[in-house]
C-alpha cells in the first residue's frame, strides 16, 4: 500500500472514531487525535496539524500502532469513583496480624 493509501486509510479511521466518540459521549467535545511520536513521523503528520475540521494531531505517550480520540470530557470518572469508594471503605480501627510461623 502506498504512503498516500496509508494516510487515507488512517484519516478514514480517525473520522469514524471521532464520530463514534461523539455519538457515545454527547456531552464531550472531541478536539484531537493522539498518536505516538513514531506514528506521527511514519505517517508524515505534524503536531497541531488539523486533519479533520476542528480535529488536530497531537503527540502523546500512547502505544505505537494505536490512536486515541482526545476530548474535553472525563472518561475515567467511574475509575475515580471506584478509587474513592476504596478509600472511603478503609477502616479506622487497627487489627493485629497473626504471627508468622517459619
Amino acid at each position: 500500500m502506498s504512503e498516500h493509501g496509508k494516510v487515507a486509510k488512517n484519516l478514514e479511521r480517525f473520522a469514524q472514531a471521532v464520530a463514534s466518540h461523539d455519538r457515545e459521549n454527547p456531552t464531550h467535545t472531541a478536539w484531537g487525535i493522539g498518536l505516538a511520536h513514531f506514528d506521527m513521523e511514519r505517517l508524515g503528520f505534524e503536531e497541531g496539524e488539523e486533519i479533520i475540521p476542528g480535529i488536530t494531531i497531537q503527540a502523546d505517550g500512547g502505544v505505537s500502532g494505536n490512536f486515541r480520540v482526545l476530548c474535553d470530557g472525563q472518561h475515567d470518572e467511574a475509575l475515580s469513583e471506584a478509587e474513592e469508594e476504596v478509600v472511603n471503605a478503609v477502616s479506622t480501627q487497627q487489627v493485629g496480624a497473626p504471627p508468622l510461623h517459619g
